[in-house]
């Protein structure tokens, strides 16, 4: 509530100074793995205050000239279920911080301190420069866009997000006004997280060469009214914020690709899945894995497929090896591989669902879970459909129980979660795909011959593994599809 996002994210700041004046502050953010709370990770969806959540911590010198703040360490170390890994990664933020100021001081040398600001000051005005000549290039007036939760982490639902954006000359303003006010669950993302998303989104969608500053910013107004989902009143849970917050960059694309069609993909099936494993080893020593899956995909493009398995566009956590997973925590996994039939059907297909499944070695091991798309698929645009819906499962097979998007329990020794994230959007009309992309994605595995007939309406010969092309026309004759002219995932 004081311009960060959650209390597992802990910003480090450092002020650098030449000749006796301060010429820049540096920054390091990292996500902990724990700051104590009710559940192991901190990040439980159902929360229902930020107290529940961990420790907070006001705005504090941990180091104070050239002297760690030992008291600060100590209580952070009191407090967290897993105090070698917190410890050892804020050791990591303020090394990175040092390294910074020791190769800005470096780079310094050719400057004297007025020139470099006056150097820093010409970029940042630059890049707003540019900003608003990329917003130029939109057509002014407004466009609206609307997408769901399918809950909000503590059994209420469903939350609708809406946004409207308006592009005046060379500003724009986001405004998320007629989205689902504040709820119990800890789904909510502060304003900051919420404008940052916002702002990424357009980043993403606008030309590359405009230097990523403070001068890009300045042309964009983000408005979300206090008390509404993306923007809630203290002391509303925070921790969840991740997956609300990345929904509004999605719903923000969907915007843009009517502002801007033809160069916005459909929607991503990623950030949609974090888990958390948390307990006792057989030597009685705590262990906590953490991990939020951005390896997901992305959406059908206007030239190209979503990449499977490549990472969702906000987060940088790269793919885990299961061996790391395996060898670091009593946890065995199963299956990790992609879901055939799920990428959105279009004319590029959306990319597919991942599936992760987890055996528990433990004795026991708190599992919390955070995902969603059960109820919302991932949407497509123009005549691209959606993705194929997540899933959560306890122990697949004859006695399975489907578990909702998001949950906090226990499992024993032996029990098995499966989890099955949602495929991305696609992009345009599935009946125009290359019918040779159709049989090369059966020969890969990636889709069924059924799937293959029934969505893209092309007919291979399950022996030869060849198309059947007159078949495949008049199968696409008889069942002519027509594309959208306008985005189609809303609602």
């Amino acid at each position: 509530y004081s311009g960060a996002s959650h209390l597992n994210d802990i910003f480090m700041f450092k002020p650098v100074f030449k000749d006796g004046e301060r010429v820049a502050f540096l920054s390091v953010i990292m996500h902990h793995t724990d700051m104590g709370g009710r559940v192991p990770g901190g990040n439980a969806p159902d929360s229902t205050e930020i107290f529940q959540e961990g420790l907070r911590i006001p705005p504090t010198k941990i180091v104070d000239r050239g002297h760690t703040n030992v008291t600060l360490m100590r209580i952070i170390e009191t407090n967290v279920r897993v105090p070698d890994k917190v410890l050892a990664d804020l050791q990591s933020q303020i090394a990175a911080l040092g390294m910074g100021e020791r190769d800005l001081l470096k780079q310094l040398k050719a400057y004297d301190v007025q020139e470099f600001m006056a150097y820093t000051t010409d970029l940042i005005d630059y890049a707003e420069r540019l900003t608003r000549a990329a917003i130029m290039e939109l057509p002014d007036g407004s466009v609206e866009f609307t997408d769901w939760n399918d809950d909000d982490g503590a059994g209420s639902g469903p939350v609708k997000f809406h946004v409207r954006l308006t592009v005046a000359g060379d500003e724009i303003e986001v405004d998320f006004t007629g989205t689902s006010t504040q709820t119990s669950g800890a789904l909510n993302p502060n304003y900051w997280f919420t404008a940052s998303c916002a702002l990424a989104a357009i980043r993403s969608s606008l030309d590359m060469a405009i230097p990523s500053n403070a001068g890009f910013y300045r042309p964009i107004r983000v408005i979300a009214p206090e008390g509404c989902f993306v923007n809630p009143r203290f002391p509303a849970p925070v921790g969840a914020r991740g997956q609300a917050g990345y929904r509004c960059r999605t719903l923000i694309l969907g915007a843009l690709a009517k502002l801007m069609p033809g160069k916005v993909p459909a929607c991503p099936g990623g950030s949609e899945f974090g888990i958390v494993f948390a307990g006792y080893d057989q030597m009685n020593a705590p262990f906590l894995y953490l991990e939020f899956h951005n390896m997901t995909g992305l959406g059908g493009g206007p030239k190209q497929d979503g990449q499977d398995a490549g990472p969702f566009c906000l987060g940088n956590p790269a793919n885990v090896p299961i061996e790391i997973i395996e060898a670091e925590n009593p946890v065995l996994i199963e299956n990790y591989g992609f879901l055939p039939d799920t990428g959105g059907p279009g004319q590029h297909r959306g990319a597919l669902g991942v599936v992760r499944q987890y055996r528990v070695l433990a004795d026991e091991a708190t599992v919390q879970v955070r995902s969603d798309r059960q109820r919302y698929r991932p949407w497509g645009l123009f005549g691209g459909k959606g993705g194929a819906f997540g899933k959560c499962i306890l122990n697949p097979g004859p006695k399975a129980e489907i578990l909702p998007s998001k949950f906090l329990r226990t499992l024993q020794q032996g029990e098995v979660f499966r989890g099955e994230m949602p495929g991305s959007g696609g992009y345009g009309d599935p009946f125009k795909r290359d019918p040779d992309k159709v049989l090369e994605d059966v020969r890969q595995e990636k889709m069924t011959h059924a799937h293959a007939l029934n969505e893209y309406g092309v007919v291979i010969d399950s022996e030869t593994l060849e198309v059947d092309r007159l078949s495949t026309k008049n199968e696409r004759h008889r069942r002519s599809s027509t594309a959208t002219s306008q985005p189609n995932g809303e609602g």
